[in-house]
């Protein structure tokens, strides 16, 4: 049975073990999650992540978020199955540089031929960024369940935006109405350098934080300043005025770790 946790942090975190740069293997990630969802911070965890191509070797009734690796054609092709454990797809609906107008329609006509399975469209933060959030802004008023995501992370450096380019993408979406999704990076509260890659990582906490700033129309330098905060205190005093209210704008993210954002936010006394 789980134990209650703050509004704020329920379902945070959606468990993608399987991918860099945990990769941890299937029948592991199963055991891990099947933990996870008998632990007391059930609530903290979101679906499963699994890539298209893994989801047929998985049997367990677990909500599943599919992550496609193979195109809009190989979730095409899952969706037909009729796997009612499929609780949201994303697709990378570009590369970097690429423009995202036609891999985010095929996304969006995707979702509306299927009701009820939110998608989320991963849109680089490059050339066609807001002409992207645009699209996705005019597919939700007409009713399609399509939520922008975006990349703080990963093995390489330019993965890693700054913390006023992630302020803009955020207000951006404040501008719009659009709820959006993170990936990558976020495995602890506070921003700070990791000590054998040398990459800057964005904190969860400063990103719960400045997006709630942003839903209460703060300016994009502002937001920007609390993203790249590294005290601790003022994140933790301005998270805990939110603790009884759902996340806004930010809907969670993925990560190949629960267990260290959960140690993170115990350490710093946010879990009650």
């Amino acid at each position: 049975m789980s134990t209650p946790l703050p509004v704020l942090f329920t379902g945070l975190v959606d468990d993608a073990a399987v991918f860099p740069p945990g990769s941890m293997p299937p029948h592991e990630a199963i055991k891990a999650h099947r933990r996870h969802r008998a632990a007391w911070y059930a609530d903290f965890v979101g679906p499963l992540l699994l890539p298209t191509s893994m989801v047929e070797q998985v049997t367990e009734e677990f909500a599943i978020g599919v992550v496609a690796d193979s195109g809009i054609d190989g979730l095409r092709a899952l969706l037909g199955r009729g796997d009612r454990r499929i609780a949201h797809i994303e697709l990378a609906v570009a590369k970097r540089g690429e423009d995202p107008q036609p891999g985010l329609a095929d996304l969006i006509e995707l979702v509306r031929a299927t009701p009820g399975l939110p998608g989320y469209a991963e849109i680089p933060l490059t050339w066609g960024l807001l002409g992207a959030l645009d699209t996705v802004a005019s597919a939700r008023d007409a009713g399609v369940a399509v939520v922008p995501k975006f990349r703080t992370g990963g093995l390489a450096a330019e993965l890693f935006p700054t913390p006023i380019e992630l302020a803009a993408v955020i207000c951006a979406c404040r501008d719009r109405g659009l709820p959006f999704k993170l990936t990558a990076g976020l495995h602890h509260a506070i921003r700070h350098t990791d000590p054998e890659t040398g990459f800057v990582h964005h904190g969860f906490l400063n990103v719960l934080v400045g997006a709630a700033q942003a839903a209460a129309d703060a300016e994009v330098a502002d937001v920007g300043a609390t993203l790249a905060g590294t005290d601790p205190v003022p994140l933790i005093e301005a998270a805990r005025r939110l603790l009884s209210r759902p996340r806004p704008l930010w809907t969670g993210y993925g990560s190949c770790s629960v267990t260290e954002p959960l140690d993170d936010l115990s350490r710093l006394g946010l879990l009650g």
